[in-house]
C-alpha cells in the first residue's frame, strides 16, 4: 500500500508539475503584447511630374560636345626663339588660341640646369605672345629649354592641367 501512495504522489507531482509549466505558457502567451505597426510620416513627398520633359538625343549631345570641348587644348609656341642680346626683348610666339577653355600661364626652363628664364603672365584664350624679355641673363649661345602650359579656370583660378613642349632659345650676342 505504501508503494501504490508512493506512486500516486509521483503522479501528483508530475502532474502539478506539467500544469505549472501548462500555467506558465499560457501566462506568458497571454500577457505579451503584439508589435502594432507603426505609421512614419516624415518629409516631404515628390510632387508629381508638371513642367518637366525628357532632354532630346541631340541636346545630349550638344552637351556631352561641350563637355569635351572644354577639356580639349592646343598648345601654340614657335620651336625657336631669338633674342639679339638676353637683356633685349625677342622673338618669342606664343598664341592660346580662341576654341581653348582655358587661360595659361607659359614658364620657360632651361633643360640644362631646369633654371626658369621666362614666365608669361595669364594668356587668355584669342591672346598672343609676339616679342618677350627674359627674365634671366644668358650668354651668346643656344639653349635648348621646356615651355611648361599651365591651365587654369577662369572662375576659381584653380589649375587644371599641364602641358609641355620643346623650344630652343637662341642668343645671337
Amino acid at each position: 500500500m505504501e508503494e501504490k501512495q508512493s506512486n500516486k504522489k509521483k503522479w501528483l507531482l508530475a502532474l502539478l508539475l506539467l500544469l505549472l509549466a501548462l500555467g506558465g505558457i499560457g501566462a506568458y502567451f497571454l500577457t505579451r503584447e503584439e508589435p502594432k505597426p507603426v505609421s512614419i510620416v516624415s518629409g516631404e513627398f515628390l510632387p508629381e511630374d508638371k513642367d518637366a520633359s525628357k532632354i532630346s538625343g541631340a541636346e545630349l549631345k550638344k552637351m556631352a560636345q561641350a563637355t569635351v570641348d572644354r577639356s580639349k587644348f592646343n598648345m601654340v609656341i614657335a620651336p625657336e626663339a631669338t633674342f639679339e642680346t638676353s637683356a633685349q626683348a625677342g622673338e618669342l610666339i606664343i598664341q592660346n588660341p580662341t576654341h581653348n577653355a582655358y587661360p595659361v600661364n607659359v614658364e620657360i626652363t632651361r633643360n640644362d640646369n631646369g633654371e626658369l628664364i621666362y614666365t608669361s603672365g595669364a594668356i587668355q584664350p584669342g591672346f598672343e605672345v609676339k616679342e618677350a624679355k627674359l627674365e634671366k641673363n644668358l650668354s651668346k649661345g643656344d639653349y635648348p629649354a621646356t615651355a611648361k602650359f599651365s591651365l587654369y579656370d577662369d572662375k576659381t583660378k584653380e589649375k587644371k592641367g599641364e602641358v609641355a613642349a620643346k623650344i630652343m632659345i637662341h642668343i645671337k650676342n
